[in-house]
């Protein structure tokens, strides 16, 4: 059995992917790198074929119809061999220092009297055009060096979220939980990384900046404009979001740590759309947003009221015209501190 399985999911990706494979290979015959090819119709498949031969002990290669980034991810985790199991996008790349020191402290965790659930590490933010990269840390926020839970973490505050990029779960956890991506969407990412965290007993940080997310193209799903086009595929993800913390709401209530912590990471991921479909400036999409919050409110009126009724719910609500620019201008401060899209 490997230790750590990598899913690389592919989709036109000969321009870069080897750069992506060329930064795992390292960890030799204790990782795996699934590359998934999802129905390119560039190089990809060749060129995960030609990677496979060559390392028959690492790299699998794994093609299939083109099903999106969620359906490429559900492959990996169900064709994955290893203890743990972590996504790296096909433009992105991991640091070579780090890496060795991330594989030394799985080895260290696994076999223990506590079994790991979840190994968080920084990433940073690799964004064309600037020469500084802006570090996502955990330092104050989770213990170091020690394995721990939910209640022992301390306050997310907003804009610091645990995402995909930070994350190795636990292989078997993720087919535990049942998690399975929606197809042919965008921004399942969220659910990668809300989904399975009440299943979550056992954490441990490590404070490395190992995995390098490569931002700013113009065509990558996070671009703005990209992501106005395909709102629709946002607030889908949005509303799957509310669903699953309103029917799992007395599991997650278990932990008030947990809780309030996938409350603000749906307060955000809501904000996100709301924010999105004002900045579109069509009558359409005000009325998506509208729907949006109804849904919320209709699904779970408590819910519903802690997010609408909180700083950025009444940020993204005020009325008319004049609100809608303050809001926008909010949202552009936001996005300048903390250096998203």
């Amino acid at each position: 059995m490997k230790l750590l399985s990598f899913v690389v999911p592919c989709y036109n990706s000969a321009a870069y992917m080897e750069r992506c494979i060329d930064s795992l290979l390292p960890g030799g015959e204790d990782v795996e790198i699934l590359i998934v090819d999802d129905g390119s119709v560039d190089e990809t498949a060749e060129i995960a074929d030609r990677l496979a031969s060559q390392y028959p002990a690492i790299i699998r290669a794994i093609h299939k119809s083109n099903g999106g980034h969620g359906s490429a991810v559900n492959t990996g985790i169900a064709n994955a061999s290893g203890i743990y199991f972590k996504v790296v996008d096909s433009d992105d790349w991991v640091k070579q220092e780090a890496y060795m020191q991330v594989l030394e402290t799985l080895r260290e965790l696994t076999g223990g009297e506590r079994r790991l659930d979840l190994l968080i590490s920084n990433f940073v933010y690799e964004k064309v055009g600037e020469n500084r990269h802006k570090v996502m840390r955990y330092r104050h926020i989770l213990p170091q060096n020690e394995m721990f839970t939910w209640d022992e973490i301390h306050h997310f505050y907003k804009g610091h979220y645990i995402l995909m990029h930070s994350v190795i779960f636990r292989t078997k956890l993720l087919r535990e939980c049942g998690i399975r991506l929606p197809e042919n969407t965008f921004y399942v990412d969220n659910l990668y990384v809300f989904e399975p965290l009440p299943f979550v007993r056992n954490m441990y940080y490590l404070d490395v900046n190992f995995y390098r997310y490569f931002i700013g193209r113009e065509d990558q799903s996070v671009n703005e404009e990209v992501m106005i086009g395909r709102i629709d595929q946002q607030i889908a993800v949005n509303k799957i979001m509310i669903d699953y913390m309103v029917e799992n709401k007395s599991v997650i209530a278990l932990s008030k740590k947990l809780e309030q912590y996938m409350l603000s990471y749906l307060d955000i991921v809501t904000t996100v759309s709301s924010i999105l479909l004002i900045r579109s400036g069509t009558d359409e999409n005000l009325k998506k947003k509208k729907e949006l919050w109804s849904y919320l409110k209709k699904k779970d009126w408590i819910l519903y009221r802690k997010l609408r009724f909180g700083l950025l719910g009444q940020s993204m609500n005020l009325p008319g015209r004049g609100g809608r620019m303050i809001s926008v201008e909010g949202y552009k401060i936001c996005r300048k501190l903390f250096n998203f899209n």
